[in-house]
C-alpha cells in the first residue's frame, strides 16, 4: 500500500458515507457503502481475502475518495445511484436494473396514492426513495386507515362525472371511498385530505395531530379499542422512521451545489452534482490563500474552474451565500427544506475534507501545521505577531495555606515541560489572588530581563479582569506593557478579557485556538495543584517532627528518607533510629515518643 493511500485511510471519518475506489489511470473501479467509513475501508487492507477476485480488488486500488452522509439509508440509496452511473468494474450490477420505490401522489383530478418504482416526469410527486417495502406498505395501510381516497384508475374529469359515466363501487360500499365519481364528495374536501397525507408522508405530524387524535378518541368513545391501538402502532412505528431522504428529491434536478469552509491560511470548497434527484458527482479540493481571500472570492473561483473542468451547463447553482460567477446561471440560496440541507450536506463534506487533509498535514508535514495554527491564533485573538512563545499563570491556595503559583510555557503550541515553573508566594499573606499574580507575574519577568533571556509573545493568566490588572500591574513597573501581549481567561464562560476592555471576546467553543488557550489553563492548573498539594503533605507529615525538641530540619529529612513516615519513626525501636541518626538524636526522639506513650498512660 502506498504511502499517499495509507494516509487517505488513516484520515477517513468515523462516520455514515459512500467509499469509492479508483485506480491508477483514476478510473472509478468500486463503490461501497459504510456505517462507519473509516473501519470498513480499513479492513479491506488489515484482514485477509478468501476472494481472489477482492485480492485483486485491493491491489488495483491506488485512491480512496468517500461523501459523508446522515444516515445508513442515505449511504444505500447514494451507493445505488453511484453504482448505476458509472457502473464500476467490481460492483454487482442486478441484470433486471431493480430500483427502490416511491409514494406517488398523481398529478389528476382526486389524485391516487401509490407505490411506484417508475418515477415519471408528469408532474405528479414523489417522495423517497425507500429501502424498505414493508415501511411503505405499512405507510399506505395507515393513510388508508385514515383518509378515505378513491383506487380506481377513472378520469374523473368534470365532464365525465356530470353526464353520469361511472357509478360507485364496492369501495364505496365499504366505506373506503366517499364517491367522487358520482359527485358525492367534493373536490375541496379530498385535497384537503391530500394536504394532509402530504405532511404525514415527509414526517409532518404536527398540522394533522389534532385530526389523529380526534379518530384515535372517536375510536375509544366507540368502544372501538382494537382501531384505535391499532393506529397507536403505526405512527409510533412511523414516527422513528426518517420518512424521506435528503440525498434524493426528484424535484431537484440538474443542480450545481457549491459550499466552502476555511482557516486562516486555506479554504476547502465542495461540488455536488444533482441529475435527476439524485447525487452522481462529488468533488472536494484545498484551495491555498495568497492575499487573505474571503470565502466569497474563493468559492467564485471554484464555481467557475469547476463547471468549466466538469463541462457543466446545469441552469441552477445552490450556495450558501450570493456569489457573482458571470455567467447566465440562477444563483439560489437556500434558507429552508430540501435545498438547504443539500447545501448543508455538501458543507459537511468540506468539513470533512478540511479534518482529514489537517490530519495529514500534522503527520507528513508538521511545520505547515504549525504555522497555520499559529496564523489562526494570532488572527482570533488579535495579536501584533503569532504566538510562538506563550506563559500562562495559575495561584493555587486552599483557605489560604501554603499559597503557591505555576507559570507553564507552550512553543509552538506545545508544552516545553522543561521550562515549566512553581513559585512559593513570598510577599502575601492570606488567600490574595490578586496580590499573588502581581508578586509571580514580576518575579518572572523580572528574572528573564536580568539573565537576558527571551519573552514570551503572549502571557495568558487564569481569571478575569481582576487577575489580568494585577499582571499588568507588574508588566508596566517592568516596562513590558504593550510589549507583551496579555489576556485573562474566566473558567465560567471561556471569556476572554483584554486590558482595559470591559467587554470580554468568545471564541468560537470547537476552535484550535480556544482549545490551545484551554490546554495552558489547564496544564498551568494541574502543574500548580501537584505542588500544592505535594508542598500540604509535606508540610502534614513534618509539622510532628518538628516538635521534638532539639531536632533540626536536615535529621528529620533522614529519617524521612529511611522511614518514609512519621508514623514509622514512631514506631522504630532504640536501635534503628541509632543507625541512622545516631545515638543522642535516636535518644531524643525515642523519648519524646515513649515520654506521650507513659503520659497517655
Amino acid at each position: 500500500m502506498n504511502t499517499s493511500l495509507e494516509l487517505q485511510i488513516k484520515t477517513l471519518p468515523s462516520s455514515p458515507g459512500v467509499y469509492q475506489y479508483f485506480d491508477k489511470e483514476e478510473k472509478l473501479i468500486y463503490v461501497g457503502k459504510a456505517k462507519n467509513l473509516k473501519k470498513r475501508v480499513s479492513s479491506y487492507f488489515t484482514k485477509t481475502h478468501d476472494s481472489g477476485k477482492t485480492r485483486v480488488l485491493v491491489k488495483n486500488i491506488n485512491t480512496v475518495k468517500h461523501i459523508v452522509v446522515n444516515t445508513e439509508t442515505d449511504a444505500l440509496l447514494l451507493e445505488n445511484n453511484l453504482i448505476k452511473k458509472y457502473k464500476p468494474k467490481y460492483n454487482v450490477l442486478l441484470k433486471d436494473d431493480k430500483t427502490y420505490p416511491w409514494i406517488c401522489i398523481k398529478k389528476e383530478r382526486f389524485p391516487r396514492v401509490f407505490m411506484t418504482r417508475r418515477v415519471i416526469k408528469d408532474g405528479s410527486e414523489y417522495f423517497g426513495p425507500y429501502t424498505s417495502v414493508r415501511t411503505i406498505k405499512a405507510l399506505l395501510e395507515l393513510i388508508k386507515e385514515l383518509y378515505t381516497l378513491r383506487t380506481c384508475k377513472y378520469d374523473l374529469s368534470r365532464e365525465k362525472i356530470n353526464t353520469g359515466k361511472y357509478k360507485v363501487c364496492l369501495e364505496y360500499h365499504l366505506g373506503n371511498c366517499l364517491g367522487p365519481c358520482e359527485a358525492l364528495e367534493t373536490e375541496q374536501h379530498y385535497n384537503n385530505s391530500i394536504k394532509e397525507i402530504r405532511n404525514i408522508i415527509k414526517g409532518n405530524f404536527k398540522e394533522s395531530l389534532e385530526r389523529l387524535n380526534a379518530l384515535m378518541m372517536g375510536f375509544a368513545e366507540k368502544m372501538e379499542f382494537e382501531k384505535a391501538q391499532r393506529i397507536k402502532e403505526k405512527l409510533d412505528r412511523l414516527s422513528n422512521y426518517q420518512a424521506k431522504s435528503t440525498i434524493v428529491n426528484p424535484s431537484i434536478n440538474n443542480v450545481d451545489v457549491f459550499s466552502i469552509i476555511s482557516d486562516k491560511t486555506h479554504g476547502y470548497a465542495n461540488f455536488i452534482k444533482i441529475s435527476n434527484g439524485s447525487i452522481i458527482q462529488s468533488h472536494t479540493t484545498e484551495i491555498k490563500k495568497k492575499l487573505e481571500e474571503s470565502d466569497k472570492e474563493l468559492l467564485e473561483l471554484f464555481i467557475f474552474e469547476i463547471r468549466q473542468r466538469y463541462n457543466s451547463t446545469s441552469p441552477e447553482i445552490y450556495v450558501p451565500f450570493q456569489v457573482n460567477i458571470g455567467e447566465d446561471v440562477k444563483v439560489t440560496i437556500p434558507k429552508v427544506g430540501d435545498k438547504k440541507r443539500i447545501v448543508e450536506l455538501s458543507e459537511r463534506n468540506a468539513k470533512y475534507y478540511k479534518l482529514e487533509q489537517l490530519k495529514q498535514i500534522k503527520i507528513v508535514d508538521p511545520d505547515r501545521h504549525v504555522k497555520r495554527i499559529m496564523a489562526q491564533m494570532k488572527a482570533d485573538l488579535r495579536l501584533k505577531e503569532e504566538p510562538r512563545h506563550i506563559e500562562c499563570f495559575d495561584n493555587s491556595n486552599i483557605q489560604g495555606t501554603n499559597p503557591v503559583a505555576a507559570c507553564v510555557v507552550f512553543r509552538d503550541g506545545k508544552p516545553s515541560k522543561k521550562e515549566y515553573r512553581h513559585y512559593n508566594i513570598k510577599t502575601v499573606v492570606g488567600p490574595d489572588d490578586f496580590a499573588s499574580m502581581e508578586e509571580v507575574v514580576f518575579r518572572r519577568y523580572k528574572r528573564l530581563l536580568t539573565e537576558g533571556e527571551s519573552l514570551p509573545q503572549l502571557i495568558i493568566v487564569d481569571g478575569g479582569k481582576g487577575q489580568l490588572s494585577s499582571a499588568v500591574k507588574s508588566l508596566e513597573i517592568l516596562g513590558l506593557r504593550g510589549k507583551i501581549a496579555i489576556i485573562g481567561i474566566a473558567k465560567r464562560l471561556e471569556e476572554i478579557y483584554y486590558p482595559d476592555d470591559p467587554i470580554p471576546l468568545y471564541l468560537d467553543k470547537k476552535s484550535e485556538t480556544l482549545k490551545i488557550t484551554q490546554f495552558l489553563r489547564n496544564e498551568a492548573h494541574r502543574f500548580g495543584i501537584t505542588f500544592h498539594r505535594n508542598k500540604r503533605s509535606k508540610s502534614a507529615i513534618q509539622s510532628e517532627l518538628e516538635q521534638i525538641p532539639d531536632v533540626g530540619k536536615q535529621t528529620i529529612t533522614t529519617l524521612l528518607r529511611k522511614f518514609k513516615s512519621a508514623k514509622r519513626v514512631k514506631e522504630a525501636n532504640i536501635e534503628e533510629l541509632k543507625a541512622v541518626i545516631g545515638n543522642a538524636r535516636a535518644l531524643k526522639v525515642y523519648n519524646f515518643y515513649h515520654s506521650k506513650k507513659d503520659n497517655e498512660k
